[in-house]
C-alpha cells in the first residue's frame, strides 16, 4: 500500500468543485433506463451512451472520477481509445464497481448483505491493469421500525472493510458506500438514528482491518425522510441533520465525502448538497457521486438517437456544473431554469 498514491487519488476525485459520475449501472439496470426512452439495450448502445457522457467537452472541469461497470471498463471510444485511458488522461479518474450486489441475509427477513469478496483480490489486480484508480462497493440497509438488525449492520460493515483493505493493497481507493435506503415511511429522525449506527460500525470495522482513512472516499446517504413518509423534512432540515450526523460519526481524516442521490430528483440532490456546503466549517470536502441525478436529464435529451447526441451532452454538462456549484455552496435554485 502506497498511502501517498491513495491520498492523491482520493483528493483528486473530490477536489474543490469536482464530484463523481456513477456510470456503473449493471446490464439489467441500464436496460430499465433504456426502456424508459424506448431504446434497445445492446453492448453498442450502452457503449455509445456512456461515450456521450465521457467525451462531453468541459465535463472534466466538474467531474473528478467516473465509476464504470465491468463491461464499460473494457470498452473504448469510437476512435479506439480505451475508456479508462481516455478518462484518466483528462483527470476524470476511472473507477470500477466490484461488488456482486445485495443478496438476502439468511435468517433475517427483509435484510440484505452485499456479496462479491470471493476472488476480489485477483479481480482488483486485473482492474488496476486496465486503468482503474478507485473502486466502489455498496451496502444496502433497509429501514423500518424493527430493522436494520445489529447483525445486518455488522455483516455489511465487515464486508465493506474487507473490500476496502483489499483495494488499498492494490493502491486502489475504495469508495465505502453504506446506503440507508430512502424507501419506506420512516421519519428523518429514524433515518438519522440508523445512519449514525451504520457509520459507527463501518468505521469500527475499517479501523480493525487497518484501512487508511486518508485513502478512502465515503459515499453515504443523506439524512432524509422516507420517500413515503407523511410529513417529509424540508431541504434545510435535511442539510442540517446530515451535517450534524456526519460531524458526530465520520472521522476528520477521511479523504472526502461524496453523497449518493438515492432516489432524490436531480434538483433535490443538488439543492441538498448546496445547503450543506453553505453551512460550512466542514473538515472534509462534501461532494457528489450521483447516478440518476446526473444522468436522468441527458438520457431524456438523447432518447437513443444519434441526432440528439449533442443535446444529451448539453444536458449532462448543465447538471455536472450545477452540482459543482453545489459542492462550492454557490448554487441557487433559479439556475435550474
Amino acid at each position: 500500500m502506497n498511502l501517498e498514491v491513495l491520498k492523491a487519488t482520493a483528493n483528486a476525485m473530490v477536489a474543490s468543485g469536482k464530484g463523481i459520475l456513477a456510470a456503473d449501472e449493471s446490464t439489467p439496470t441500464i436496460k430499465k433506463r433504456f426502456d424508459t426512452i424506448n431504446t434497445e439495450s445492446t453492448e453498442e448502445s450502452r457503449r455509445r451512451y456512456r461515450e456521450m457522457l465521457f467525451i462531453t467537452e468541459g465535463a472534466a472541469d466538474f467531474i473528478g472520477g467516473v465509476i464504470l461497470f465491468d463491461e464499460t471498463i473494457r470498452q473504448s471510444r469510437t476512435d479506439g481509445t480505451p475508456f479508462p485511458a481516455y478518462l484518466n488522461n483528462l483527470g476524470m479518474l476511472a473507477g470500477i464497481k466490484v461488488d456482486a450486489g445485495a443478496k438476502a441475509l439468511a435468517g433475517f427477513e427483509d435484510e440484505t448483505v452485499t456479496e462479491g469478496l470471493d476472488g476480489l483480490r485477483d479481480r482488483l489486480a486485473e482492474y488496476a491493469s486496465l486503468g482503474a484508480k478507485f473502486a466502489k462497493w455498496r451496502a444496502v440497509i433497509n429501514v423500518s421500525g424493527t430493522i436494520p438488525s445489529a447483525y445486518c449492520l455488522k455483516a455489511n460493515a465487515h464486508a465493506l472493510a474487507r473490500y476496502a483493505a483489499l483495494c488499498q493493497e492494490h493502491n486502489i481507493v475504495p469508495i465505502v458506500e453504506p446506503e440507508v435506503l430512502m424507501d419506506g415511511t420512516h421519519s428523518i429522525e429514524r433515518c438519522e438514528e440508523v445512519t449514525s449506527a451504520a457509520l459507527d460500525i463501518v468505521f469500527q470495522e475499517l479501523e480493525e482491518h487497518g484501512v487508511a482513512l486518508e485513502g478512502i472516499i465515503l459515499k453515504p446517504n443523506m439524512v432524509i425522510s422516507g420517500s413515503d413518509a407523511q410529513n417529509r423534512a424540508t431541504p434545510s432540515e435535511v442539510a442540517e441533520a446530515t451535517v450534524r450526523c456526519l460531524k458526530k460519526h465520520v472521522p476528520e481524516n477521511v479523504a472526502g465525502i461524496a453523497f449518493l442521490s438515492g432516489g432524490q430528483t436531480s434538483e433535490e440532490a443538488t439543492e441538498h448538497l448546496d445547503l450543506m456546503n453553505k453551512i460550512g466549517n466542514l473538515p472534509w470536502e462534501l461532494s457528489f457521486s450521483y447516478g440518476r441525478a446526473l444522468q436522468a436529464a441527458p438520457l431524456n435529451a438523447w432518447q437513443g438517437k444519434e441526432e440528439n447526441f449533442s443535446a444529451g451532452q448539453e444536458a449532462f454538462l448543465k447538471r455536472a456544473k450545477l452540482n459543482s456549484l453545489a459542492h462550492l455552496g454557490q448554487y441557487h435554485t433559479d439556475m435550474e431554469v
